[in-house]
């Protein structure tokens, strides 16, 4: 109906502002970025309707019209930052199936274009206000690829690193934007249905804060490769993107959640921006997008049996279907406190408790985002030792109930429930992690990224961001990298299982220094990066089948690959 819809459904739109400054050159950024871009072109929804469009720059801003017809791309260079124009706009954004040869000339040719480029300069702010020119009547997905901080024209930056800063409460102002040009053009994005997709590979600082602010809140991601090489960054880099691009997106989205009344949602988590009090403007939104909520009390006592929260999502399909998605949750309503705690999600409530950390953390200080994680879990395991509270009737103490969850024999102290037991450990785990730790060794741009992390990771991934899973390689079951023979459970996701060829991972090891043996080889996998641990004193036959030597003493750990074939332990 025309109601639900402020203008007809847009064909989905893909456009990539690319960084090619010679940081960006030189370090193979951009040859990554142009392969993954490639390798994605078959599979970007919304075929035949796809529409495609790229902007480089470095000191400059350059357009290129992809015209069918086309031998190859016709490059313009607009190197007035100030008077900044849109040549031959009806060219810039195009079909991707009528245009597709000059598509493909231009990614193979990327890499090379600028091979001689000495500017290491950027003009980030003015690259983006042409983008959104050239992108504003249809809307889509905009991916952002930055290398160096950006300093010329709108929206540049100055570099604000200050060591002296880190480790004291001074330090929260590191990781507040330093100008509010990005968030207000973020703002103006959002309202054009642009969603961005920042991925940054900065080799010294690059204020994560500032320029996070874009895929903030416009619904996007971001990503950071610090120091990215091609042979150990690439294939990660060029994997994310690929499922960025080529995933089922949902375009135009707003997103309401509304509750029973009596109880009310307060504190909206994730990527959007909030239109009027509770409307989330999505211009994007995937299986990877994840939100939280607080719900909280707005009535002291409620009268209905179930309290229900649901959430509609309004949005134009890839095919351009304009639909709604409804999920609705009836929760039982219950006066005993036992019952509320026995139903409660440890790894759930660490993921909502991170996020909300986070946000105290930038509005306030890390020392109370670190004090609200501490409070938080005391008082919860506090409150499931104790039980259900004793009733009163007509002002008078009245004895347990007897069988209630609750009561136990004689008022002495319940152990903590078999649900909760490991809050406490995610809850440390928290307080170690580089988004909340104290010091003076973890850089403002680290922080940023893993706060952004944090608040856009479902329960599954904050859990393992958390609290890494760790692999002992040396004892692997002969079952472990071949495909489960198990059927797909219906509950949550199988963690002994990994990938959609549902591969079977050995079983996870306890994270304690007793673990670590000198003669053992341990993967440790936290979502985001994996370590690999070896003692001095491993298996010769298994190092030569990881690396292809059987030691690594005086090895250049810079040269180390490990081996893909050859073995079953490859």
């Amino acid at each position: 109906p025309s109601e639900y819809m402020v203008r007809p459904p847009q064909p989905p739109s893909y456009f990539f502002v690319i960084d090619v400054s010679a940081g960006a050159v030189q370090s193979g950024v951009l040859a990554s970025v142009a392969s993954a871009i490639r390798n994605s072109l078959d599979d970007l929804p919304g075929s035949p309707r796809t529409q495609v469009g790229f902007l480089t720059y470095d000191d400059g801003v350059h357009y290129y019209s992809m015209k069918s017809g086309l031998k190859a791309p016709q490059m313009l260079v607009v190197a007035d930052l100030i008077e900044l124009f849109v040549p031959a706009p009806d060219d810039l954004l195009v079909n991707l199936q009528d245009s597709r040869e000059v598509v493909d000339v231009f990614l193979e040719n990327l890499p090379t274009m600028f091979a001689g480029n000495r500017s290491a300069r950027s003009c980030l702010g003015s690259a983006l206000k042409a983008a959104f020119t050239v992108t504003k009547h249809i809307g889509g997905k905009m991916c952002v690829f930055q290398s160096t901080l950006p300093t010329l024209g709108d929206g540049a930056l100055v570099p604000r690193e200050n060591p002296s800063l880190m480790g004291t409460p001074d330090e929260i102002k590191l990781l507040r934007p330093g100008t509010n040009w990005y968030k207000e053009t973020a703002v103006e994005f959002s309202r054009a249905q642009i969603s961005v997709d920042m991925f940054l590979f900065p080799r010294s600082y690059i204020d994560v804060a500032s320029l996070g602010e874009l895929p903030k809140v416009t619904a996007g991601t971001l990503r950071t490769y610090p120091g990215f090489h091609p042979g150990t960054d690439g294939p990660r880099f060029e994997s994310e993107l690929e499922r960025a691009l080529v995933q089922y997106t949902a375009f135009e989205a707003v997103m309401r959640i509304r509750c029973t009344k009596g109880m009310r949602i307060t504190n909206f988590y994730g990527n959007f921006f909030v239109r009027g009090n509770d409307l989330l403007a999505l211009p994007n939104c995937n299986a990877d997008s994840s939100f939280g909520f607080d719900l909280v009390h707005d009535e002291q006592n409620l009268t209905g049996q179930v309290v229900t929260v649901q959430a509609a999502l309004l949005y134009t399909s890839s095919e351009g279907e304009r639909r709604i998605r409804v999920i609705t949750q009836a929760l039982p309503v219950t006066s005993l406190a036992s019952e509320v705690i026995g139903g409660a999600d440890a790894d759930a409530i660490a993921a909502l408790l991170a996020k909300g950390a986070v946000d105290v953390g930038v509005k306030t200080s890390l020392d109370n985002a670190r004090n609200k994680l501490q409070r938080s879990c005391a008082e919860l395991i506090r409150a499931s030792k104790e039980g259900d509270k004793p009733r009163t009737v007509s002002g008078y103490a009245a004895p347990p109930m007897q069988g209630a969850p609750g009561s136990s024999p004689g008022g002495e102290e319940r152990p903590v429930p078999e649900n909760l037991r490991l809050l406490p450990l995610y809850t440390l785990g928290l307080l170690k992690n580089v988004a909340f730790r104290g010091g003076t060794d973890v850089h403002p741009d680290e922080r940023v990224h893993a706060m952004h992390r944090l608040t856009g990771m479902d329960v599954s991934a904050s859990k393992h961001f958390v609290y890494p899973r760790m692999f002992a390689v040396h004892d692997m079951p002969p079952s472990a990298g071949l495909p489960s023979s198990g059927a797909p459970s219906d509950g949550d996701d199988d963690e002994g299982v990994a990938g959609p060829d549902r591969i079977e991972l050995p079983g996870a090891v306890s994270l304690t220094v007793d673990r670590l043996t000198s003669g053992g080889v341990f993967l440790l996998d936290n979502g985001l990066d994996t370590f690999l641990w070896v003692g001095r004193s491993s298996d010769p036959s298994l190092l030569t089948s990881l690396f292809g030597m059987s030691s690594l003493e005086g090895a250049d750990m810079g040269q180390i690959r490990l081996l893909t074939g050859g073995s079953d332990v490859a």
